[in-house]
């Protein structure tokens, strides 16, 4: 069985086992997290969602907090002014391994829910 998840604005397809690295998360290594935005769930009767699958979730374990690769931006002026100037960048991951799909029953299974820091940040400021 596979599923479509969305999570940090991307679609990943994934199964048991599957190990990604997903936009910064907010959990801590070790800890067990639920995806609830699936958007199709396949196998031996395929579940299309309009936009999500109802009582559909992707539990997975948390197995690092990582950088990605550096990202550098070279910016130059052209002409008669000579200044250059190289900016870098490395993205905030997170390393998760999928350890289950679930088609139904996502709501009893009392797993805390992936949210991205960002969104974290948010909750406790208006909180």
């Amino acid at each position: 069985m596979f599923a479509v998840l969305k999570t940090g604005g991307k679609q990943y397809t994934v199964r048991a086992g599957d190990v990604l690295r997903v936009e910064k998360l907010a959990a801590s290594a070790g800890e067990k997290i639920q995806f609830n935005e699936i958007l199709m769930v396949g196998g031996d009767a395929p579940v299309v969602g309009a936009p999500l699958v109802a009582g559909a979730a992707v539990q997975a374990e948390v197995i690092d907090q990582i950088k990605g690769e550096k990202t550098i931006h070279f910016v130059k002026r052209r002409r008669k002014h000579s200044s250059q100037r190289t900016k870098g960048h490395r993205q905030q991951l997170t390393l998760v391994r999928v350890t289950e799909v679930l088609a139904s029953g996502a709501d009893a299974t009392g797993v805390k829910a992936a949210i991205g820091t960002a969104d974290a940040r948010r909750a406790a400021h208006n909180a």
